[in-house]
């Protein structure tokens, strides 16, 4: 087991408006995007709102997947666990083995800001008429760039490390 501490870490894809939904779901599509996520958060822990979770709609295959919902809610399934709030999934992340994504949406980024370590920011080459989600224009402001990489459909992903 590696020994390295496990990071929290906000991926998101941000429109160039920097709206990130729209009517409860992603407003675009593009393949790169959702494998880059996919090669990402496997094998590690993934937490979003119950918002994010209705959108998906199952839990995503090789992840735990964690959702934060004030109603109390039991599941059967071994790689789904729902708590109440941060504290609880910042608690349970100091026992996992590799690292806890924050997935999402704006009420979860926002409340686990003070928390993250590191984002992974796919930008969106457009803008979003009408969306209604979007991530605030500071949210990078104690972070800098540390790599990039261009993905197919003009996306570029970022990588932002928290200054210290």
């Amino acid at each position: 087991m590696d020994s390295e501490l496990m990071a929290i870490i906000g991926i998101v894809a941000v429109a160039e408006n920097l709206a990130i939904g729209k009517g409860g779901k992603l407003p675009w599509h593009y393949p790169a995007d959702l494998k880059h996520f996919k090669q990402t958060t496997t094998g590690n822990a993934i937490v979003m709102g119950s918002n994010t979770w209705r959108s998906i709609g199952k839990p995503l295959s090789n992840r735990l997947n964690i959702v934060l919902s004030r109603r109390a809610q039991l599941d059967s399934d071994d790689n789904l666990l729902f708590l109440r709030n941060v504290s609880e999934a910042a608690d349970l992340s100091k026992f996992l083995s590799g690292d806890l994504y924050v997935i999402g949406g704006a009420h979860i980024y926002e409340a686990f800001a003070p928390l993250i370590d590191s984002w992974i920011v796919t930008e969106i080459p457009e803008r979003i008429e009408n969306a209604d989600v979007f991530m605030p224009a500071n949210y990078l402001e104690s972070f800098q760039l540390a790599d990039a990489e261009e993905l197919d459909g003009g996306l570029v992903v970022r990588r932002y490390e928290r200054m210290s």
